[in-house]
């Protein structure tokens, strides 16, 4: 079975930054010009863009947007709205 994701992996992340305690209290993702012209295919029906920051299986930070318009998005947004009887 073939897996689908709702999101893309986007631009670079910095290695985060740490406090004296070794707790990671902040890190930075930058975009290059064509990520951010494609922006806009990504913006949700309120036009914003959904970005997640997360860490790797290995421990490496990376940066995802949300597809509104993946086969994945759109298969969960149609499910909600079954699910939903006032929807």
């Amino acid at each position: 079975m073939e897996n689908s994701y709702d999101s893309v992996l986007m631009g670079y992340c910095e290695n985060p930054r740490k406090n004296d305690n070794g707790e990671i209290t902040s890190w930075s993702f930058s975009l290059n010009r064509e990520q951010q012209a494609d922006l806009t295919k990504y913006q949700t029906a309120k036009g914003n863009v959904k970005f997640t920051l997360f860490f790797s299986k290995k421990g490496m930070p990376l940066c995802r947007v949300y597809d509104p318009n993946s086969e994945a998005a759109k298969e969960y947004a149609s499910k909600k709205v079954e699910a939903d009887p006032f929807g």
